[in-house]
């Protein structure tokens, strides 16, 4: 990772390009409840939080190591959120 602002940038760019395809769905799916998908919208928000934090206090422990799994987190709920995103449909 070159630096924490790219880091973040991917994490924005990441969640934020999937909420935009849960209110795309929800768009293609007027009928549908909207609940759920309401709900993974609440979870990436959670992630996008969770994984600044961990930003941070990986920063303030001066440990550049700790970037890689939090990349690593990003990735794997990222695929979670499109499975269920998935499910819906």
């Amino acid at each position: 990772m070159s630096s924490i602002k790219s880091l973040k940038k991917e994490i924005n760019n990441s969640i934020g390009g999937f909420i935009e395809e849960v209110y795309a769905w929800e768009l293609s799916n007027p009928d549908a409840d909207l609940k759920k998908s309401e709900a993974l919208v609440d979870n990436a928000i959670s992630l996008f939080d969770d994984l600044i934090e961990k930003i941070h206090k990986a920063k303030i422990a001066g440990k550049k190591e700790g970037f890689k799994p939090i990349k690593t987190d990003l990735i794997d709920h990222v695929a979670k959120l499109n499975q269920s995103l998935e499910k819906l449909g």
